[in-house]
């Protein structure tokens, strides 16, 4: 459930994992508190496209707009999904899925919240990874691959996020983040920002992580100023299953993930809060 004030409010979420059924339950439960809300899907929705159909039709048929960006799960040729369509080919078969439900992606025009906060560009963006969030003591990715196949912790993306036609993922990354620079740079110099990915812009936020190695699959360097080169007002984004606000460069970062049953029944806060991102919370100024 939503929980804030009166009036028109812009909510976050990421990391679904919808096919866990407790997660699917905390989905039906899901609601906007005014017939204004938006609401922000930073990635990781589940693994099969009919499963993200299922969750963002769900979701579009509460809200009054839904913006979605994939995240790795999104992104998989999973063993169990009846679409086997790989790379760029899937990427584009889920943003068809989404324009056929109203669900609005990071190859829309972006939209301009004007409720409380606003005007503010809300901008989902997909950009992946390029394996240079290197562990400590690596400085290529080989070796950082060779670090963390020696520690057994080893994002499944080596096995089922398949890159085509692009190369590798680092291709695919570097082109994705080139043509979001082309984007935002569209953009009017003083309208404010709030960027949408499942990836964090800054390495900060894999400060924590428990196997600093896994940060080879959390972003890119090449975004490591994206907070300070453009009017960010806000950062939203998943994948690290560690929701908190964090701040870098006075710039709050919002990490919006529910993550897996086995992690959020360990927590105290009630599992599927949405997180509203505008008007800002108290407690994340």
């Amino acid at each position: 459930m939503a929980t804030g004030g009166d009036g028109p409010q812009l909510w976050a979420i990421s990391d679904l994992h919808i096919g866990y059924a407790e997660n699917r339950d905390l989905v039906e439960g899901m609601r906007p508190e005014s017939g204004e809300d938006w609401l922000l899907v930073a990635g990781d929705v589940a693994e099969t496209v009919e499963d993200i159909r299922w969750a963002l039709k769900t979701l579009a048929g509460r809200f009054a707009r839904v913006i979605w960006t994939p995240g790795n799960h999104e992104l998989w040729t999973h063993p169990s999904d009846a679409v086997t369509l790989r790379g760029v080919a899937r990427y584009d078969h889920l943003v068809e899925q989404c324009r056929d439900l109203g669900v609005l992606t990071p190859e829309d025009p972006f939209a301009v919240w004007e409720g409380p906060g606003g005007p503010v560009a809300v901008a989902p963006l997909f950009l992946l990874y390029d394996y240079s969030f290197l562990p400590p003591g690596c400085t290529t990715k080989e070796q950082g691959l060779e670090y963390a196949y020696g520690t057994g912790v080893v994002c499944t993306d080596e096995h089922l996020l398949h890159p085509d036609p692009y190369p590798t993922r680092e291709d695919w990354c570097r082109a994705r983040v080139a043509e979001t620079k082309r984007r935002l740079a569209e953009l009017p110099a003083d309208l404010p920002l709030i960027p949408v990915t499942h990836w964090p812009l800054h390495r900060h936020p894999t400060d924590v992580l428990r196997y600093p190695e896994f940060a080879m699959w959390c972003g890119t360097v090449l975004t490591d100023d994206w907070h300070r080169t453009y009017p960010v007002r806000t950062m939203v984004y998943g994948h690290l299953h560690i929701p908190r606000t964090t701040f870098q460069d006075g710039v709050r970062f919002e990490e919006v993930s529910v993550g897996y049953p086995r992690e959020w029944r360990v927590r105290q806060t009630p599992p599927g809060r949405l997180r509203r991102i505008l008007p800002v919370e108290e407690t994340s100024r």
